[in-house]
């Protein structure tokens, strides 16, 4: 199979496609139960079976934190494979004083840069308590950028407000990308669908989508039928996947929708489709 399509961010060379870890770690955006049940099933090999059929296909970059467990199963995934994983992490840290020592911007920039991190962008719990819609400005963040560029990684912004984007490009933040959540039904967006997208096209770097498929809610036809078609070619879809054959789906389903065909994939069979079956 060919490689999956790549772009630049900050000079290096990155997937389109970036493996999404939520569906790791146990973040589902569902339910305390459905949490439960992604923490009790998954475990450091069955992380690493997932990460390894996104690397055979060349998707070798992946958003996350630095949970040991997913430490362990990309250590697994590249010992498999031969190829580096590209690690986005997104931590969160301290912006005032009196915070946990352990969370201390420093303690969380050396933490990441030890663990391997290419990237590294301040969480949105972070960044968006930073943004001050009032004066047009992300506080302190040519601090925190400054910091994480000592430490050899390139800086970016993890965030869920898309002022985020245009106040860094307004006042020339340093910062190579910013993630934006994205998808077709708005879903944890904060403004409508149409103008995030306006904000996307507009973005003066690369911006990394998440959510496409809005945390379930939205088929995987559905949500990378838009993500990828509405998307600039320099752009990126974060996506989060269980199972392997789960990650397969999405990466044939994408390279059908990048490449302007309709998808041939094996559909979900229930009993009231019989008829809907060709007669042969």
């Amino acid at each position: 199979m060919a490689e999956f399509p790549r772009t630049t961010v900050g000079g290096v060379s990155v997937s389109r496609m970036i493996i999404g870890t939520n569906w790791f770690l146990g973040y589902s955006h569902t339910s305390a139960a459905k949490d439960r049940f992604i923490t009790s099933y998954q475990t450091a090999n069955n992380i690493a079976d997932i990460i390894t059929v996104f690397l055979d296909n060349g998707v070798d970059t992946l958003m996350g934190m630095t949970q040991p467990i997913l430490q362990e199963a990309i250590q697994i995934a590249q010992d498999r494979t031969g190829r580096k994983v590209i690690t986005i992490y997104t931590p969160s840290f301290n912006v005032l004083p009196g915070g946990p020592p352990d969370s201390e911007p420093e303690r969380m920039f050396d933490y990441c840069q030890k663990a391997g991190a290419t990237f590294c962008f301040p969480h949105t719990s972070t960044t968006d308590v930073l943004i001050d819609r009032m004066h047009g400005v992300i506080r302190d963040i040519d601090k925190y950028t400054r910091m994480i560029r000592e430490r050899g990684m390139i800086p970016g912004l993890s965030t869920h407000m898309p002022e985020a984007v245009t106040i860094a490009d307004q006042t020339g933040a340093d910062i190579e990308t910013y993630v934006q959540i994205y998808n077709a039904i708005g879903f944890l967006m904060i403004v409508e669908v149409d103008w995030e997208m306006r904000v996307i096209q507009k973005a003066k770097k690369p911006v990394m989508t998440i959510k496409p498929m809005a945390a379930g809610r939205l088929l995987p036809p559905v949500g990378l039928a838009f993500s990828w078609n509405t998307i600039r070619d320099q752009d990126m879809v974060t996506v989060g996947t269980t199972t392997p054959d789960e990650a397969r789906e999405v990466i044939d389903l994408s390279f059908d929708f990048l490449e302007k065909r309709l998808p041939d994939n094996q559909l979900q069979w229930t009993r009231s489709k019989k008829l809907l079956q060709p007669q042969k």
